[in-house]
């Protein structure tokens, strides 16, 4: 009776916290549509920050948006970490202030910088906690406040948080009306859809996305084989990213792209769509990003795909994408080559898990350009930035040897081109390809290579030996 009593219960006050990005918050905005849509009496309120994109999307949709200082956590020393505290400790406070103002009774998390401040001051209020994860891989804030929520609800199954329970994710209203829209006439939507966005609804479409945040390589790549995708018959929907339609179009112009596309253009460039069902909609084909919204939402609808993963960060969007890939609905990497020959291929020398052999092929293709020598390594789901290095050379300590295979050297490779060919250690910069005294210090501490070593010196102490027996200095 008790269990009956409280899952009966209305709640009057409601707080909502997350944002940063549209995959924080689309599933925000389809959670508070469906509670106000069940009760109109419960009070909503959003926890934001003032640069995310809830600072647009949460008032147009009718919701009060209350915004929190954003305190990112400092990943590396330095002057932030000293400041870290104090900011962190004034988000809590407004944050609890907010919540005190609101008359929560239950917030609930997204993610994002803001969940964190509203986790510890729910807690402190003693206020229950429910925190929806999006990604297969939980970040920061969801996995602290995880571990006193009340409720936990993921959209991945096997996504390690305490007391995960596979809800899904919530999708937003325009994606279910899509789906009923598409179940009764699906040419006639795809029509009204063109029409809006300019497009033709008789040619086939190419959608391009990298997100709400976009993707520069994916931009460079898709835009410097226009000319091949205007001769296959394919138009382009390329949204690029907010401040990042400037270069596609510039390189556009530079091939006479949209001079000769005619009366239909075959490549439309926008920084933003906030009207994404429609691109659904016209879409044949969608080469994206794989964030936890993009992929639910792509599954849902049916739409085919080619995955991008994000090649930094926690490595969530590939965990994302693989039970779509391993169901056969996409495609889990792509080159800039793939984009004109059609052939994906995906491998990396330092993965056993890796799509294709296990082995370093003895001959693949090369980059076309240093355009697309870039894109390859960055674009690519796997670690394969040291797939710059030649493929054909035997492993050794010579000049013209590649170095041996394994996962810190990738990562290490990978860190060095991020940071423009240097990386931070300590007080001062060491550039790729010097000596890190304080790796070799850490090798030597846990033992590593003293077997090496010691063979080295027993050679050398022989031929001292040798040397003094026959005379010699």
């Amino acid at each position: 009776m008790d269990t009956v009593a409280r899952s009966t219960t209305q709640v009057g006050s409601v707080v909502l916290a997350g944002g940063g990005t549209a995959g924080h918050v689309n599933p925000l905005l389809a959670v508070a549509e469906a509670l106000r849509d069940r009760d109109p009496g419960t009070t909503l309120t959003v926890l934001g920050t003032a640069e995310g994109l809830e600072a647009d999307l949460v008032p147009d949709r009718g919701f009060p948006l209350v915004t929190v200082p954003k305190v990112p956590l400092p990943r590396r020393p330095g002057v932030d970490w000293f400041r870290f505290p104090g900011r962190f400790v004034s988000a809590v406070r407004t944050a609890g202030r907010a919540l005190d103002d609101a008359g929560a009774q239950v917030v609930v998390g997204f993610g994002g910088y803001v969940s964190t401040p509203a986790y510890l001051a729910a807690r402190r209020r003693g206020i229950p906690v429910v925190v929806q994860e999006q990604n297969a891989r939980p970040g920061l804030a969801n996995r602290l406040g995880a571990r006193w929520a009340a409720r936990v609800g993921v959209a991945f199954a096997g996504t390690p948080l305490r007391g995960a329970v596979v809800t899904g994710l919530p999708l937003r209203r325009e994606i279910v009306t899509l789906l009923a829209e598409q179940a009764r006439d699906r040419d006639a939507l795809r029509r009204s859809a063109a029409a809006e966005l300019g497009l033709d609804p008789d040619v086939p479409t190419l959608l391009v996305t990298g997100g709400s945040s976009g993707a520069l390589h994916l931009n460079e790549a898709v835009a410097g084989a226009a000319s091949a995708l205007r001769d296959a018959g394919v138009q382009v929907l390329h949204l690029t990213g907010r401040g990042k339609a400037d270069a596609v179009r510039a390189t556009l112009a530079t091939s006479r792209d949209e001079a000769e596309a005619g009366a239909a253009p075959s490549y439309v460039v926008r920084e933003y769509l906030a009207e994404m069902h429609l691109a659904y909609a016209v879409s044949d084909l969608v080469l994206c990003r794989a964030g936890a919204g993009m992929v639910c939402e792509l599954s849902a609808l049916g739409l085919p795909a080619v995955y991008v993963p994000l090649p930094v960060g926690n490595g969530e969007q590939r965990l994302n994408a693989a039970p779509v890939v391993e169901a056969g609905e996409g495609s889990s990497s792509t080159t800039p080559r793939w984009t004109r020959t059609g052939s994906p291929r995906t491998w990396c020398p330092c993965s056993r898990t890796a799509r294709g052999s296990r082995r370093w092929p003895r001959r693949r293709p090369q980059p076309a350009s240093p355009t697309e020598q870039t894109v390859w390594s960055r674009s690519s789901t796997r670690r394969c930035t040291r797939e710059r290095r030649g493929a054909g050379r035997p492993r050794g300590r010579g000049p013209g040897s590649r170095p041996p295979r394994g996962r810190r050297w990738c990562r290490d490779v990978r860190r060095r081109a991020a940071a423009g060919g240097a990386r931070r250690r300590g007080p001062g910069r060491r550039r790729a390809g010097e000596p890190d005294a304080r790796g070799v210090a850490r090798r030597r501490a846990a033992g590593v290579g003293r077997p090496r070593r010691r063979a080295r010196d027993g050679r050398r102490h022989a031929r001292r030996l040798q040397r003094r027996r026959a005379g010699e200095p």
